[in-house]
């Protein structure tokens, strides 16, 4: 049934001539993202089948769509990509979702018009998001960065927040802490949750458990005071936390200091994501796991490539992060 629909049958439930559906499927012409949107959208409601054509020709651009509002994630993940594809005759057009859906749609209908030969959706976290169904049948090559898609038949290259969970522990433990607390985020982040469940197995296996419940809030320094005080205030006796970010180590080193205790020595405190001002610049450097986003952004420009080359690429891709070790768990 799907070779029987026409241009003809297109036009008339888009509301637009023969013309303009015949730019829209062949990608020529002049037209607005927002006809080309509902052109392809009638069509793919129809059912019609484009008739793929033996080559494509290649444009030497690739879209980055990116749901990072502030760049923390964004920029180191860009510059591995570019670096990637500008070896390999790319350039990067660059645009911005501020994670909005349509804002997002419609960024990929202009990336889309200007013949782009893949495209990279930046996450600005770890939450899978849903897949980019186009409103056509266009096959642009798709790869998920940071955020990984749904759609498990998607390729996504995201890190592996369960392996630092577990790794964080493991490196408490090498520092001979057996009274470990955890200060968290939101519980609703997966990046909280495939942290705390690295956190768990790595306690289960060293016959652990935790010296206190985990604490929940916000990634604010100022929860990791709050969350470090409730700690403190409960009378059981820490010699270690796992703060799942950097500014609530922070704020946890200043509080513990500001009670008197030492860092390292009476309590060792270890972060997440090793952005460099904040885990430099305080009162005790704070040993913390780097998210590796420049090669997460490498890998994922080198799968596109080879997808875009005609090798398909299916699943997610975990990168593993880095412990850098400081003066916040080893005392110099």
């Amino acid at each position: 049934m799907a070779s029987r629909v026409t241009l003809n049958d297109i036009a008339a439930a888009a509301n637009v001539s023969k013309a303009t559906v015949s730019k829209a499927l062949n990608d020529t012409g002049q037209l607005s993202a927002r006809t080309r949107r509902v052109v392809l959208a009638a069509a793919d409601r129809l059912g019609y089948v484009r008739p793929r054509p033996m080559t494509r020709s290649r444009s030497g651009l690739i879209g980055l769509v990116s749901a990072d509002l502030d760049g923390r994630f964004a920029t180191p993940a860009l510059t591995g990509a570019e670096n990637t594809l500008g070896a390999a005759s790319h350039a990067v057009l660059l645009t911005n979702s501020r994670g909005d859906p349509k804002l997002e749609r419609a960024h990929i209908d202009q990336l889309a018009a200007r013949g782009v030969d893949g495209l990279l959706m930046l996450g600005g976290e770890t939450d899978a998001r849903p897949p980019v169904r186009p409103s056509t049948a266009l096959d642009i090559p798709i790869v998920y960065t940071y955020a990984p898609s749904t759609d498990p038949n998607d390729c996504s290259v995201t890190c592996d927040n369960v392996a630092a969970g577990a790794a964080a522990i493991d490196h408490l433990l090498s520092r001979g802490r057996r009274r470990i607390a955890i200060i968290a985020g939101p519980e609703y982040y997966q990046a909280t949750k495939d942290r705390l469940v690295g956190a768990a197995r790595a306690m289960k296996v060293a016959g652990l458990r935790l010296a206190v419940p985990t604490r929940y809030g916000n990634w604010h320094e100022s929860w990791g005071r709050t969350a470090t005080n409730l700690i403190l205030e409960s009378g059981v006796p820490i010699d270690g936390i796992y703060c799942l970010n950097d500014m609530l180590a922070r704020g946890a080193i200043e509080t513990l200091m500001d009670c008197g205790l030492d860092v390292p020595r009476d309590v060792a405190v270890i972060g997440h994501d090793n952005w460099a001002v904040t885990a430099t610049e305080g009162p005790v450097p704070i040993t913390s796991f780097d998210s590796n986003l420049q090669e997460i952004g490498r890998r994922s420009a080198r799968l596109l490539l080879d997808i875009i080359r005609g090798n398909p690429r299916h699943g997610t891709m975990l990168i593993g992060c880095s412990l850098v070790v400081r003066q916040s768990t080893v005392a110099r």
